[in-house]
């Protein structure tokens, strides 16, 4: 049983300038159905070997948390929204 659990499992891979979603455990005591429970995104600044990951916060310089209290952000790097405009004119 152990095993098959254990292959369903991903090891999540960091490394630094990653930007990284984190879980906001305090959600729990107030919740609301709406209302995410990751807050961020914030930049690796360190990884440790123990599964441990430093990451950059604007209200604290740096902020050491687990491994499994961050999530990759899959947004864009610099949230640059592209539009392209396209003109018609009649023929």
């Amino acid at each position: 049983m152990k095993h098959f659990h254990d292959k369903k499992i991903l090891k999540r891979d960091f490394s630094p300038w990653d930007r990284v979603l984190l879980f906001n455990s305090s959600m729990r005591l107030f919740p609301r159905k709406l209302k995410s429970k990751w807050s961020g995104p914030f930049e690796v600044t360190q990884v440790f070997p123990h599964g441990a990951i430093e990451i950059a916060c604007p209200s604290r310089n740096r902020v050491k948390v687990n491994r499994q209290r961050v999530k990759h952000y899959l947004g864009m790097p610099n949230e640059v929204k592209i539009i392209e405009v396209i003109y018609l004119n009649e023929p």
